[in-house]
């Protein structure tokens, strides 16, 4: 199963970079680093990045991530996937720009 991260061009070009992230400043403050499943990722971008545009969307394979993606409650009792470890950028399934539209982001074909 595909799982997503919507980075921040900085963020995303240094983890890139890194080779691996601890992720965003909202991830840091939590504790752990947030994703989405496909049918979360749009209420995602909507929710937390509604007036962004020069986003990356980041796929992941969620069995390849180990023990420490935990399956957790957020908005609305929904189960949302959360690793307690670093990212590594090895991990990476793939990445496709997040451009804003104007009714909202326009996603990649297949994943909304």
């Amino acid at each position: 199963m595909l799982i997503f991260k919507i980075f921040r061009r900085p963020e995303w070009d240094a983890f890139r970079a890194a080779g691996e992230t601890a992720g965003a400043p909202v991830d840091l403050a939590d504790g752990f680093i947030h994703f989405s499943t496909a049918a979360q990722v749009a209420e995602t971008a909507a929710k937390w990045f509604a007036t962004e545009s020069d986003l990356v969307l980041v796929a992941f394979r969620a069995e390849t991530l180990g023990a420490a993606l935990k399956w957790e409650a957020s908005r609305g009792g929904a189960l949302f996937p959360h690793l307690y470890r670093r990212l590594r950028i090895n991990e990476v399934v793939w990445d496709k720009s997040l451009p804003l539209g104007a009714t909202g982001h326009i996603f990649p074909e297949g994943v909304v």
